[in-house]
């Protein structure tokens, strides 16, 4: 009888055998890790920018199973955050959310760059366009553009405009407005459009430059005063607000943000972003979102991205080199 019992309790251990190795290759064999996909923007928290990119991250995780975060490497116009998305590892997926400050116009007036814009990053998706709004503060007696640009031919010390960061195409709208007031403005570069914001209202700068949806909710509060719009036309948001063309100021453009991936992603990982985003920037939710930020949404692919670019390029360059502007 203890034979058998012995026998029995040998062939339960041998028969449990295999099934205690599996349990035990499964706890010895490491979980892989989640993808974790890191969206750098170069501007603080609150910002267009930044706004945008947490938008699309939010909805881009659903759309590529993967946890997306929104990460802010401030400095230098944006050039920080370019820097440290080249220098990555290639092991990290990494995105980088910039504008026309640091893939056009840094690349054509900032001699040590520290990075290329053309050979190190390539074009993934155009996600939004913006227009930018003259702004003053209510310290200011003006209401219209003309008697703005009087104001500062009268009062050329106090000229002084406020830019969400030097070397931004708000920053030549600033020296450009200067120039049709007859007077040398000084662009008074900020880290953001959150402190610009704060100092315009409370009047330590006269005048700022930004982007529209920055200001339209402090101009509708009266804690400023919008007196034009960069765009062809009017903007929905103010549409009371005249053009700076309507205005008499022979100026006019449109900002955008785009989705940048590093030139060592490979393409397939680089395609399979692009139409993750794409299908994001259709979302019905995510242009209710835009809407409610003051922002156009694009829809964009990977020919359509890169074309807009080198469109810009060719349009901002002669303004940007005419200025004269060195960092």
């Amino acid at each position: 009888m203890v034979q058998r019992r012995q026998f029995i309790g040998r062939s339960a251990a041998l028969a449990a055998a295999p099934v205690l190795a599996t349990t035990a290759a499964l706890w010895a064999t490491p979980v892989q890790a989640q993808e974790v996909v890191r969206i750098i923007v170069g501007y603080p928290p609150g910002g267009a920018t930044d706004r945008v990119a947490r938008i699309v991250g939010d909805k881009l995780q659903a759309e590529i199973g993967a946890s997306v975060i929104v990460e802010n490497k401030v400095g230098a116009g944006g050039r920080v955050a370019a820097q440290y998305v080249k220098n990555a590892p290639a092991s990290q997926p990494m995105l980088m959310l910039a504008n026309p400050a640091v893939m056009v116009v840094a690349p054509l007036v900032v001699g040590d760059l520290g990075y290329d814009a053309d050979k190190d990053f390539v074009p993934v998706s155009e996600v939004n366009s913006y227009v930018f709004g003259v702004a003053v503060s209510s310290a200011v007696p003006v209401k219209e553009m003309q008697h703005l640009l009087a104001w500062l031919k009268a009062n050329p010390a106090k000229a002084n405009i406020g830019v969400p960061a030097t070397g931004s195409l708000p920053h030549f709208f600033a020296l450009m407005l200067g120039q049709q007031a007859g007077v040398q403005a000084e662009a008074v570069g900020y880290k953001g459009s959150s402190p610009l914001l704060t100092d315009l209202m409370g009047g330590q700068v006269p005048v700022a430059v930004d982007t529209l949806d920055t200001l339209v909710q402090q101009h509708n509060a009266g804690k400023l005063r919008i007196l034009a719009v960069s765009g062809d036309a009017r903007n929905a948001a103010v549409p009371q607000v005249p053009t700076l063309k309507e205005a008499g100021v022979n100026l006019a453009a449109a900002g955008w943000n785009t989705f940048f991936a590093p030139k060592t992603m490979p393409a397939a990982q680089v395609q399979r972003y692009a139409d993750a985003i794409q299908k994001v920037m259709k979302d019905p939710e995510v242009h209710k979102q835009f809407a409610a930020n003051y922002l156009d949404p694009v829809v964009s692919n990977r020919a359509q991205t890169q074309q807009r670019l080198d469109a810009y390029r060719k349009q901002w360059a002669p303004v940007i080199q005419a200025s004269g502007y060195k960092p």
